[in-house]
Protein backbone atom coordinates (compact mmCIF):
# COMPACT_ATOMS: atom_id res chain seq x y z
CA UNK A 1 0.00 0.00 0.00
CA UNK A 2 2.87 2.45 1.19
CA UNK A 3 5.07 1.43 -2.20
CA UNK A 4 1.67 2.29 -4.75
CA UNK A 5 1.67 5.66 -2.68
CA UNK A 6 5.24 6.30 -3.40
CA UNK A 7 4.76 5.44 -6.83
CA UNK A 8 1.54 7.62 -6.88
CA UNK A 9 3.51 10.57 -5.58
CA UNK A 10 6.99 10.33 -8.08
CA UNK A 11 4.27 11.04 -11.32
CA UNK A 12 2.87 14.85 -10.01
CA UNK A 13 0.18 14.21 -12.72
CA UNK A 14 -1.32 11.38 -11.58
CA UNK A 15 -1.43 12.29 -8.61
CA UNK A 16 -2.85 15.83 -9.22
CA UNK A 17 -5.68 13.75 -10.66
CA UNK A 18 -5.92 11.99 -8.00
CA UNK A 19 -6.48 14.39 -5.65
CA UNK A 20 -8.92 15.60 -7.91
CA UNK A 21 -11.09 12.89 -7.86
CA UNK A 22 -10.77 12.73 -4.52
CA UNK A 23 -11.65 16.39 -3.48
CA UNK A 24 -14.43 15.82 -6.56
CA UNK A 25 -15.96 12.62 -4.46
CA UNK A 26 -16.20 14.99 -1.04
CA UNK A 27 -17.75 18.04 -2.64
CA UNK A 28 -20.26 15.56 -3.96
CA UNK A 29 -21.33 14.08 -0.79
CA UNK A 30 -21.95 17.78 0.81
CA UNK A 31 -23.40 19.21 -1.84
CA UNK A 32 -25.78 16.53 -3.43
CA UNK A 33 -27.79 16.83 -0.22
CA UNK A 34 -28.59 20.91 -0.98
CA UNK A 35 -30.65 20.08 -3.78
CA UNK A 36 -32.97 17.85 -1.58
CA UNK A 37 -32.76 20.40 1.38
CA UNK A 38 -36.82 21.40 0.40
CA UNK A 39 -37.70 18.16 0.81
CA UNK A 40 -35.85 17.92 3.70
CA UNK A 41 -36.13 20.60 5.71
CA UNK A 42 -39.00 20.73 7.88
CA UNK A 43 -42.07 23.26 7.66
CA UNK A 44 -42.47 25.44 11.22
CA UNK A 45 -45.60 27.90 9.95
CA UNK A 46 -45.08 28.94 13.86
CA UNK A 47 -41.57 29.98 14.04
CA UNK A 48 -40.70 33.63 15.08
CA UNK A 49 -37.53 35.66 15.22
CA UNK A 50 -35.89 36.67 17.80
CA UNK A 51 -36.58 39.77 19.73
CA UNK A 52 -33.87 42.17 19.77
CA UNK A 53 -33.52 41.28 23.11
CA UNK A 54 -33.33 37.94 22.74
CA UNK A 55 -30.72 38.66 19.88
CA UNK A 56 -28.39 40.94 22.22
CA UNK A 57 -28.62 37.98 24.95
CA UNK A 58 -27.47 35.81 21.92
CA UNK A 59 -24.88 38.01 20.76
CA UNK A 60 -23.36 38.15 24.93
CA UNK A 61 -23.48 34.22 24.80
CA UNK A 62 -21.34 34.06 21.66
CA UNK A 63 -18.97 36.80 23.44
CA UNK A 64 -18.40 35.07 26.63
CA UNK A 65 -17.45 31.59 24.69
CA UNK A 66 -20.40 29.68 26.13
CA UNK A 67 -20.88 27.64 23.17
CA UNK A 68 -17.17 26.16 23.32
CA UNK A 69 -18.99 24.45 26.76
CA UNK A 70 -22.36 23.68 25.81
CA UNK A 71 -23.74 21.99 22.23
CA UNK A 72 -27.31 23.28 21.41
CA UNK A 73 -28.23 19.96 18.99
CA UNK A 74 -29.73 17.10 20.32
CA UNK A 75 -28.84 14.13 18.45
CA UNK A 76 -31.78 11.30 17.23
CA UNK A 77 -30.22 8.97 19.72
CA UNK A 78 -32.47 7.69 22.52
CA UNK A 79 -30.67 8.35 26.04
CA UNK A 80 -30.21 12.26 24.50
CA UNK A 81 -33.92 12.59 23.83
CA UNK A 82 -34.80 11.35 27.09
CA UNK A 83 -32.34 13.54 28.77
CA UNK A 84 -32.47 16.80 26.86
CA UNK A 85 -36.31 16.44 25.01
CA UNK A 86 -36.91 16.04 21.10
CA UNK A 87 -34.20 16.04 18.86
CA UNK A 88 -33.37 19.05 17.01
CA UNK A 89 -34.64 19.97 14.07
CA UNK A 90 -32.67 21.51 11.12
CA UNK A 91 -35.60 24.94 10.72
CA UNK A 92 -34.88 25.15 14.34
CA UNK A 93 -31.74 26.71 13.19
CA UNK A 94 -32.95 28.58 10.09
CA UNK A 95 -32.51 32.05 11.84
CA UNK A 96 -29.41 31.52 13.54
CA UNK A 97 -26.06 33.33 11.93
CA UNK A 98 -23.84 31.51 12.56
CA UNK A 99 -25.37 28.56 13.90
CA UNK A 100 -24.29 27.32 17.67
CA UNK A 101 -24.91 23.74 17.50
CA UNK A 102 -21.62 22.94 18.89
CA UNK A 103 -20.14 19.49 19.55
CA UNK A 104 -18.46 19.42 23.09
CA UNK A 105 -20.18 19.44 26.34
CA UNK A 106 -18.41 20.23 29.55
CA UNK A 107 -21.98 21.57 30.15
CA UNK A 108 -25.67 20.05 29.20
CA UNK A 109 -26.62 20.71 25.87
CA UNK A 110 -29.28 24.30 25.83
CA UNK A 111 -30.99 23.16 23.10
CA UNK A 112 -34.11 22.71 25.12
CA UNK A 113 -33.16 25.08 27.90
CA UNK A 114 -35.96 27.49 27.17
CA UNK A 115 -38.70 27.42 29.90
CA UNK A 116 -37.22 24.32 32.06
CA UNK A 117 -35.81 27.01 34.78
CA UNK A 118 -37.07 29.74 35.99
CA UNK A 119 -35.34 33.55 35.51
CA UNK A 120 -34.55 33.69 39.29
CA UNK A 121 -32.73 30.02 38.36
CA UNK A 122 -31.07 31.64 35.79
CA UNK A 123 -29.68 35.03 37.72
CA UNK A 124 -28.59 32.94 40.25
CA UNK A 125 -26.53 30.00 38.12
CA UNK A 126 -24.52 32.64 36.11
CA UNK A 127 -23.99 34.62 39.39
CA UNK A 128 -22.43 31.97 40.90
CA UNK A 129 -23.00 28.22 39.43
CA UNK A 130 -22.32 26.41 42.34
CA UNK A 131 -24.96 28.11 44.60
CA UNK A 132 -27.46 25.87 42.23
CA UNK A 133 -25.52 22.92 40.90
CA UNK A 134 -22.84 22.27 43.67
CA UNK A 135 -20.61 20.43 41.36
CA UNK A 136 -20.43 22.76 38.24
CA UNK A 137 -16.87 23.73 36.86
CA UNK A 138 -18.78 26.69 35.03
CA UNK A 139 -17.69 30.12 35.77
CA UNK A 140 -19.52 33.12 37.38
CA UNK A 141 -20.62 35.71 34.97
CA UNK A 142 -21.94 38.34 38.58
CA UNK A 143 -20.64 41.15 36.41
CA UNK A 144 -23.40 40.39 33.79
CA UNK A 145 -26.08 42.12 35.98
CA UNK A 146 -23.89 45.23 37.09
CA UNK A 147 -23.53 45.76 33.03
CA UNK A 148 -26.18 47.55 31.37
CA UNK A 149 -27.03 47.01 28.15
CA UNK A 150 -25.38 48.65 25.10
CA UNK A 151 -28.45 48.42 23.27
CA UNK A 152 -28.23 51.56 20.95
CA UNK A 153 -26.84 49.77 17.90
CA UNK A 154 -29.44 46.86 17.99
CA UNK A 155 -30.82 47.95 15.12
CA UNK A 156 -28.02 47.38 12.88
CA UNK A 157 -27.76 43.90 14.48
CA UNK A 158 -31.25 43.71 13.32
CA UNK A 159 -30.25 44.83 9.73
CA UNK A 160 -28.05 42.60 9.20
CA UNK A 161 -29.60 39.75 10.31
CA UNK A 162 -32.40 41.00 7.77
CA UNK A 163 -29.90 41.09 4.97
CA UNK A 164 -29.01 37.27 5.63
CA UNK A 165 -32.67 36.14 5.22
CA UNK A 166 -34.09 36.66 8.67
CA UNK A 167 -37.49 38.19 8.45
CA UNK A 168 -37.04 40.99 10.11
CA UNK A 169 -38.98 44.04 8.73
CA UNK A 170 -38.47 47.15 8.30
CA UNK A 171 -40.76 48.28 11.44
CA UNK A 172 -38.68 45.90 13.54
CA UNK A 173 -35.70 47.37 12.86
CA UNK A 174 -36.58 51.17 13.37
CA UNK A 175 -37.64 50.10 16.70
CA UNK A 176 -35.25 47.46 17.97
CA UNK A 177 -33.44 49.60 20.49
CA UNK A 178 -37.18 50.92 22.28
CA UNK A 179 -38.14 46.62 21.67
CA UNK A 180 -35.57 45.50 23.71
CA UNK A 181 -35.95 47.99 26.42
CA UNK A 182 -39.58 47.61 26.35
CA UNK A 183 -39.18 43.57 26.59
CA UNK A 184 -37.68 43.97 30.06
CA UNK A 185 -39.90 46.25 31.42
CA UNK A 186 -43.35 45.37 30.94
CA UNK A 187 -45.32 48.44 33.02
CA UNK A 188 -43.24 50.69 29.87
CA UNK A 189 -45.31 52.10 26.85
CA UNK A 190 -42.56 49.96 24.76
CA UNK A 191 -44.09 46.60 26.03
CA UNK A 192 -47.20 47.00 24.50
CA UNK A 193 -45.33 47.64 20.75
CA UNK A 194 -43.13 44.67 20.96
CA UNK A 195 -46.35 42.70 21.15
CA UNK A 196 -47.71 43.67 18.24
CA UNK A 197 -44.35 43.26 16.56
CA UNK A 198 -43.61 40.14 17.41
CA UNK A 199 -46.47 38.52 18.72
CA UNK A 200 -48.33 37.87 21.79
CA UNK A 201 -46.27 34.82 23.33
CA UNK A 202 -42.94 36.92 23.53
CA UNK A 203 -41.69 36.78 27.10
CA UNK A 204 -41.89 40.56 28.07
CA UNK A 205 -40.80 40.46 31.89
CA UNK A 206 -37.93 41.61 34.04
CA UNK A 207 -35.43 39.23 33.27
CA UNK A 208 -32.96 39.50 36.24
CA UNK A 209 -34.87 41.09 39.03
CA UNK A 210 -33.56 44.28 38.93
CA UNK A 211 -36.29 46.73 37.63
CA UNK A 212 -34.01 49.70 37.66
CA UNK A 213 -31.88 49.47 34.36
CA UNK A 214 -31.75 46.70 31.59
CA UNK A 215 -28.53 44.85 32.20
CA UNK A 216 -26.76 42.20 30.04
CA UNK A 217 -28.29 39.76 32.22
CA UNK A 218 -31.65 40.62 30.99
CA UNK A 219 -30.16 39.97 27.79
CA UNK A 220 -28.77 36.57 28.54
CA UNK A 221 -31.78 35.39 30.04
CA UNK A 222 -33.91 36.40 28.16
CA UNK A 223 -32.40 34.46 25.11
CA UNK A 224 -32.13 31.36 27.04
CA UNK A 225 -35.34 31.50 27.94
CA UNK A 226 -36.71 31.29 24.22
CA UNK A 227 -33.53 28.37 23.12
CA UNK A 228 -36.01 25.53 21.67
CA UNK A 229 -39.11 27.40 21.93
CA UNK A 230 -39.02 29.53 18.23
CA UNK A 231 -41.26 27.41 17.31
CA UNK A 232 -42.75 24.13 18.40
CA UNK A 233 -42.60 22.02 15.60
CA UNK A 234 -40.12 19.80 17.51
CA UNK A 235 -42.94 18.78 20.08
CA UNK A 236 -45.31 17.73 17.52
CA UNK A 237 -42.79 15.55 15.39
CA UNK A 238 -44.68 12.31 15.56
CA UNK A 239 -41.55 10.09 15.23
CA UNK A 240 -40.86 12.05 18.45
CA UNK A 241 -43.94 10.45 20.20
CA UNK A 242 -43.17 6.72 19.16
CA UNK A 243 -39.56 7.59 21.15
CA UNK A 244 -41.31 9.22 24.13
CA UNK A 245 -39.70 12.87 23.68
CA UNK A 246 -42.57 14.89 23.53
CA UNK A 247 -43.92 16.33 26.00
Amino acid sequence: MFNFHYRLERRSIWFAVAIVIVSGIGGLVEIAPLFTIDETVEDAPDMRVYTPLELAGRNIYIREGCYACHSQMIRTLRDEVERYGPYSLAVESQYDHPMLWGSKRTGPDLARIGGKYSDYWHVEHLNNPRDVVPESVMPSYAWLGRTELEGNDLNLHLRAQQRLGVPYTDEMVEDAVKDAYGQANPESEDADGILKRYGEATHIRDFDGNPAEVTELDALVAYLQILGRLTEAAYKNPILKKMGGSE
